[in-house]
């Protein structure tokens, strides 16, 4: 298969259904596109009914493109990531993974257009952390939630209104910024560096005062990130935890208990906002981004330095913060719920404490006019005998 051939099928199936953000190849399916975060089938000219293990072996080895370090973490470890570039169409993260001895392949489709915050509506919080000198800032959410479009939002906001140096290690490269106000490299692992903790090591040799790292992805990586942000670095960075009390744990977790109450310590000094985000379904199509934004403050660094009890948890805490830019996934779904972005069912299923945010929801009904109810009438039964 030559590279022509891919590519044509590629082009096919990003142009097979509105708003594609991956292409999925598995033995046994159809060519698959996902749209409005549903796995759609693609119909294409010659046509694939069911690909065949020989076939998305031979589509990635293509995809690999003699790269020996690629096949060879492949086979050892079942999986690998690259980055594909399909002519100026579009740029993709790609991930090959075994299973059963027979390999899948997933293309994630990249924006080239860096977005701005005030394009993707993202919260006020999000201005305050472009002006932040040091710290640890964390962006969490599951795979494909938008961790990378929020950050890349926040690092050209750094670019337009900072003049410094800015180094970001990524698992590829996604966003490709320009020159602005900020100087910027970007290197990628695999090409650049071989570890995210041995990138962020060189990163604090070359000067910057803003450094992106890719993904927390071991206790390694998290040490000398937590030392970058100690020595007057901005540190931003991604996990894979759904809420911010979540994400002060999976740090904690990563260390013996021998080291816990030293790292305690080194986070409350460090931490200065946990973003969570998750992706809902928008109304009308497409999906909107729903968020928990938790910031630094005093009772937030006695809560990570004792831990959570009764009436002092993060959530408490996020509930509590409003004037400081907090907010709890429930607070913000059912602002999207007021400003009719998401449905009543959306919002009732994606709730934490599905409870408050049905209160909030039957108030907000009220206030427009609309039923809180599904009973239509009540009446007295005459019929009944005390």
């Amino acid at each position: 298969m030559k590279k022509q051939q891919i590519d044509h099928i590629l082009s096919k199936m990003l142009d097979s259904h509105d708003n594609v953000s991956d292409l999925n190849f598995t033995p046994g399916k159809p060519l698959q596109v996902e749209s409005s975060g549903e796995l759609v089938p693609v119909n294409i000219d010659p046509e694939f009914k069911r690909l065949t293990p020989f076939q998305t072996e031979i589509f990635a080895l293509n995809l690999i493109n003699n790269n020996r370090k690629l096949a060879e973490t492949l086979i050892r470890e079942g999986s690998c990531d690259l980055s594909y570039q399909l002519g100026n169409k579009a740029r993709f993260r790609v991930n090959i993974f075994s299973r059963s001895s027979k390999y899948s392949i997933v293309l994630r489709k990249l924006e080239t257009k860096i977005p701005t915050i005030e394009e993707l509506n993202l919260p006020r919080a999000f201005y305050t952390m472009a002006e932040e000198r040091n710290g640890i800032v964390f962006v969490t959410g599951a795979t494909g939630s938008g961790k990378s479009t929020s950050l890349a939002a926040l690092l050209d906001k750094i670019n337009e209104t900072k003049s410094v140096h800015v180094i970001t290690l990524e698992d590829p490269i996604e966003y490709q910024h320009p020159q602005k106000k900020s100087t910027f490299n970007q290197r990628e692992l695999g090409a650049d560096f071989d570890t995210f903790a041995n990138g962020l090591r060189a990163a604090l040799r070359q000067a910057p005062k803003v450094i992106l790292v890719g993904e927390m992805r071991d206790r390694e990586t998290v040490e000398i990130g937590l030392s970058a942000a100690e020595t007057g670095h901005l540190v931003l960075s991604t996990l894979h935890t759904v809420d911010a009390g979540q994400t002060i744990n999976r740090v904690l977790g990563m260390f013996s208990t021998e080291e816990e109450k030293q790292i305690r310590i080194r986070l409350a000094d460090t931490i200065r906002w946990v973003v969570a985000q998750r992706l809902l379904p928008k109304n009308g199509g497409g999906r909107v981004a729903a968020f928990e934004i938790m910031g630094s403050n005093l009772r937030v660094k006695d809560t990570i330095l004792n831990g959570e009890s009764e009436g002092k948890t993060f959530n408490d805490i996020i509930n509590a913060g409003k004037a400081q830019d907090m907010v709890s996934f429930d607070e913000y779904i059912v602002s999207l719920y007021e400003e009719r972005n998401i449905s009543e069912e959306i919002a009732s299923s994606y709730a934490s404490r599905k409870d408050i945010v049905g209160r909030a929801l039957d108030s907000i009904k009220n206030a427009r006019g609309e039923t809180t109810t599904k009973i239509d009438s009540l009446e007295i039964d005459h019929g009944y005998q005390g």
